[in-house]
C-alpha cells in the first residue's frame, strides 16, 4: 500500500524542512506540505526539503489544510505530521505506520514524549497530531468536524466505526510550543481557543452518537 504524508503548516519555516526530510528518509510515496496561510517562508523550506506544497491564500485552520492536502494526495494510508516537531527520526515514522500496513489497526495514533506523564497519556482523549490512518477514514468525515482543531476527534470517531485503534510511544519526539512561538499570554490564549474546539467536538459526537 502506498503512502502519503500530510503536514499542515502555518509559519513554521524553522521546523517544516527537517520533517520533510525525515517522513522522505523514512520511505513514504510522497510528502505534501500545505501552508496555511503562510506570511513567512514556509512553502519555500518545505519545497527545498522536496516536498509538494499546496499553498492557501488564507487561513483554512488545520482541518482545512488538511483536506488540501488529502485532495492532492495518492496514498492509501495517509500520515499526519505537525509541522513544528523536534527530534523526529524516522524510526518513529516507521512506528506509526505499521500497525496500519499490517492490517492490525485503521489508525495509529503517536504519542509524543511527555516525560513522566507518558503512563497517563494512554487514558486521556488522543488529539496527537501524529498518526497514521487508511485513507477512507479521513474521506468519510462529518464535514463539521473537520473544522480547525476538531479534526482529531472527528478522526477518532469515525476510525472506531470501522477497526482497531491503537497508539505509539514516540520517544524524544516533542514540539515546538505555541508559547515558544508566540510568548506566555498569545499562547495561553491560543491553546485555551484550541481546547475549545476539542470540547465542541467532544459533544458533538456524543449527541450524534457517531
Amino acid at each position: 500500500m502506498s503512502v502519503s504524508v500530510i503536514i499542515p503548516a502555518l509559519n513554521e519555516a524553522v521546523t517544516v524542512g527537517r520533517v520533510v526530510e525525515v517522513a522522505r528518509e523514512a520511505g513514504v510515496d510522497e510528502v505534501i506540505v500545505v501552508s496555511d496561510g503562510s506570511t513567512d517562508e514556509t512553502a519555500a523550506r518545505a519545497r527545498e526539503a522536496g516536498a509538494i506544497v499546496v499553498e492557501l491564500s488564507q487561513r483554512h485552520g488545520k482541518g482545512g489544510a488538511v483536506i488540501a492536502g488529502l485532495a492532492v494526495s495518492h496514498g492509501d494510508i495517509i500520515l499526519l505530521m505537525d509541522a513544528d516537531l523536534i527530534g523526529i527520526r524516522p524510526e518513529h515514522v516507521r512506528a506509526l505506520l505499521l500497525p496500519v500496513l499490517e492490517g492490525k489497526a485503521v489508525m495509529t495514533v503517536g504519542l509524543r514524549d511527555r516525560g513522566f506523564l507518558v503512563p497517563l497519556m494512554r487514558f486521556l482523549p488522543l488529539v496527537g497530531g501524529e498518526r497514521a490512518l487508511r485513507r477512507e477514514v479521513l474521506e468519510g468525515l462529518d464535514p463539521m468536524l473537520v473544522q480547525g482543531f476538531r479534526l482529531e476527534v472527528g478522526m477518532n470517531a469515525a476510525a472506531k466505526k470501522r477497526g482497531a485503534v491503537t497508539t505509539v510511544f514516540l520517544p524524544g519526539l516533542h514540539i515546538k510550543t505555541k508559547i515558544q512561538k508566540i510568548g506566555l499570554l498569545r499562547g495561553l490564549v491560543g491553546y485555551a481557543k484550541m481546547w475549545k474546539q476539542v470540547a465542541i467536538a467532544f459533544w458533538k459526537v456524543r449527541n450524534a452518537r457517531y
